[in-house]
């Protein structure tokens, strides 16, 4: 329950449907806003209600269009800082533009950091986000950022639905994401493993990519472990690999299902049992389309984080196992 009557919850156009399960959760409504566009495209929006002196929440995941997405929540901040709302946190579930986090070439942007500052420079005093692609953004804002997990989810999932979790290995299907394998790893106590992926390329061919699994998967289950798919590419080769390094089963653990390329019918016909992600993203189309695709609902896990934001308790309660009550998987 939230104390007193200071909060107020509004959402823009990102994922209207999570923001409605957060909150039903926790029984307040949702502070009416409209969020449409002019003719010429720019962003028009307006609060209803009054946010003076409110604690404001904004649920807008970065998702679908991105860019408008990330305009509207830029512009719902500015809105309550002009409003003159006491705190306002942006709760925003998938953070737009985290796999740009460094300077991996000449030129290139950061272009994470470029969202942190103008999240700043907007009004916004707290970020609430989920399992973001490096962990270091956060180090990238100048006000509090809390970063959940859905881990507590995925393992729930597994010890729930894989009847052979005990004889499993957690995969990771590049270098990259060894420390997110290996902490689900202790936490299931299992082997772990992950794919070297290697890229040949000639001027006249397209390139040609080599996996190396470094890691033992022969007669266990395989469940590989990302933070994101988009295309699906990296998907289908670490799930081929497993299965010619002999992997009896492979399942595939994903925090946020963008899978803005990806083509469904490409997904069905991976040699794999499951595709699990969270809905930090919607999934709707995507599960129509797929019946290998399932879903968990972070909405639990983010409710509670604003219940106590807002009551001034730590979260730190959710880094554990805990997953809320009436998840469904």
């Amino acid at each position: 329950m939230l104390h007193g009557n200071s909060v107020r919850i509004l959402t823009g156009n990102s994922h209207p449907e999570l923001a409605q399960a957060v909150v039903e959760r926790l029984n307040v409504p949702m502070t009416p806003c409209t969020v449409k566009k002019f003719s010429n495209g720019e962003i028009n929006v307006k609060i209803s209600e009054s946010v003076r002196d409110e604690d404001v929440f904004i649920i807008q995941s970065g998702c679908g269009n991105v860019n408008d997405n990330l305009m509207e929540l830029l512009i719902l901040i500015s809105a309550c800082k002009g409003a003159s709302a006491r705190r306002i946190t942006a709760v925003i579930p998938c953070f737009p533009y985290a796999r740009v986090d460094k300077k991996d070439k000449s030129r290139a942007p950061i272009t994470a950091k470029l969202v942190a500052n103008m999240l700043g420079v907007a009004g916004c005093d707290h970020v609430i986000t989920m399992d973001l692609h490096a962990s270091q953004i956060q180090g990238f804002f100048d006000f509090p950022v809390d970063n959940l997990y859905s881990e507590p989810l995925m393992v729930a999932y597994i010890k729930t639905h894989i009847e052979d979790w005990k004889n499993s290995v957690v995969v990771s299907p590049d270098a990259g994401g060894a420390k997110r394998v290996t902490a689900l790893a202790d936490k299931l106590g299992v082997e772990f493993a992950l794919i070297h992926r290697g890229r040949t390329k000639n001027s006249d061919e397209l390139p040609e990519v080599v996996e190396v699994l470094v890691g033992d998967v022969r007669g266990k289950v395989a469940i590989l472990v990302d933070d994101l798919i988009d295309t699906g590419v990296t998907l289908a080769l670490a799930t081929r690999a497993l299965r010619d390094n002999g992997a009896s089963k492979v399942y595939a653990l994903i925090s946020h299902g963008l899978l803005s390329e990806t083509k469904m019918s490409m997904i069905q016909d991976l040699p794999m049992e499951k595709l699990v992600v969270t809905n930090t993203i919607p999934q709707h189309q995507h599960a129509l389309a797929c019946d290998k695709l399932v879903t968990l609902d972070v909405s639990p896990i983010i409710a509670e984080s604003v219940r106590r934001t807002h009551n001034g308790e730590s979260i730190s309660f959710l880094f554990g196992d805990w997953t809320g009550d009436g998840v469904a998987f």
